[in-house]
């Protein structure tokens, strides 16, 4: 009697394989888009805590801040590139961002990092947001939708 495995018992190790890579490849992306949601809302808490504190430097004396203007910055590299620091003697610079953290939802290769974000500005309404003379709020530019049901950009 020769050793070995017949054709049926080749072919049912197969079909128990296949059946187990069927319930783990949707688990696999699940997962996977788990970790890109957790990389988005901590580069959305980054952002909006450096925007947070731009306008708190602005209203404790730190930054000028013409009259009339809101606090918040013009534009998001103006956290990276730092501001001066009015009350220090030797007029050091505050940065609040080592770099923008670009958005893990845009699928945008060609886009500076800057560029994946929508920026509300302070005058527009947050259902409607829209770019102004300043960055009040970041939002993504993404059409998709989370697993918690809420479309990217509402986040």
């Amino acid at each position: 009697m020769e050793k070995g495995f017949t054709i049926i018992e080749l072919l049912v190790t197969l079909a128990i394989l296949a059946a187990l890579a069927m319930v783990a490849a949707p688990l696999v992306q699940i997962a996977a888009q788990r970790n890109r949601e957790d990389e988005f809302r901590r580069a959305l808490w980054s952002i909006r805590d450096a925007i947070d504190a731009y306008k708190k430097a602005g209203d404790d004396g730190k930054i000028d801040r013409p009259v009339g203007e809101t606090g918040y910055p013009a534009k998001l590299a103006t956290l990276v590139e730092g501001v001066v620091d009015k009350t220090s003697p030797t007029h050091a610079r505050i940065y609040f961002l080592r770099r923008v953290p670009r958005d893990p939802m845009c699928d945008c290769p060609s886009r500076s990092d800057d560029a994946t974000w929508g920026k509300r500005s302070y005058a527009s309404p947050p259902d409607s947001p829209s770019e102004g003379d300043d960055v009040y709020d970041v939002y993504s530019l993404s059409e998709g939708t989370g697993l918690n049901g809420v479309p990217y950009r509402k986040w």
